[in-house]
């Protein structure tokens, strides 16, 4: 999969934004090779397992200029950076707790000219911050995530979806979710998306309590 498909399932992008997901190849392709934020078979699928996965959350959720939003262990800058490039009135933080991550995505998000990124080598739970959103990609299994960032949301927000986490996951999810005793909504990325690889894939949202 190349960036065309990028722009098929988000045809209203404005030439900045598509030129900055056309740059995401080159530079990962750089930093990879420098710093192994991305596994190197991966780095072939970087469009559909990594650019194209993140913006599921964006089939689930258009948000509004001014919202903001916690990355929490993006690792190379997933999901924060593809939603930067796509939603630029909305304000990413995306932290890590590995430093030389962080280095990767704060170039990457200086080469592609992202200010509404900030990037910072900390832990959730050393944070006293409190977001819109908390938008994160399979750090861990879902209950002790709420448990690391329930206290990181704000209670009230202007989006259409109430202020809470957007989690991706895949695979089987019955007894993960078993544990959980929020209120969740699960939306399958195969809904939005025909390629094989999310036939499994979903977006989980909790609203906040």
């Amino acid at each position: 999969m190349n960036v065309d498909t990028i722009y098929k399932y988000f045809p209203k992008l404005t030439q900045q934004q598509r030129d900055q997901f056309a740059a995401l190849g080159e530079l990962y392709a750089h930093w990879n090779a420098q710093i192994n934020v991305i596994s190197r078979q991966d780095m072939d699928g970087l469009y559909e397992k990594h650019v194209l996965h993140s913006l599921g959350i964006a089939k689930v959720i258009h948000f509004k200029p001014g919202t903001e939003i916690l990355d929490v262990g993006t690792g190379g800058g997933f999901p924060g950076i593809p939603l930067a490039i796509l939603f630029p009135l909305v304000d990413f933080h995306l932290v890590d707790s590995i430093g030389k991550k962080i280095k990767v995505v704060q170039e990457v998000a200086t080469a592609l000219g992202l200010k509404n990124v900030r990037a910072e080598q900390t832990r959730v739970e050393h944070m006293d911050t409190a977001y819109d959103f908390v938008v994160s990609r399979a750090v861990t299994r879902l209950l002790p995530f709420l448990g690391w960032v329930r206290y990181k949301i704000r209670k009230t927000g202007n989006n259409d979806l109430p202020n809470g986490v957007l989690y991706l996951k895949g695979g089987d999810l019955t007894e993960e979710l078993a544990e959980v005793p929020d209120k969740y909504r699960i939306f399958n990325l195969s809904d939005h998306f025909e390629e094989e690889f999310f036939e499994t894939k979903k977006v989980i949202f909790v609203p906040k309590k």
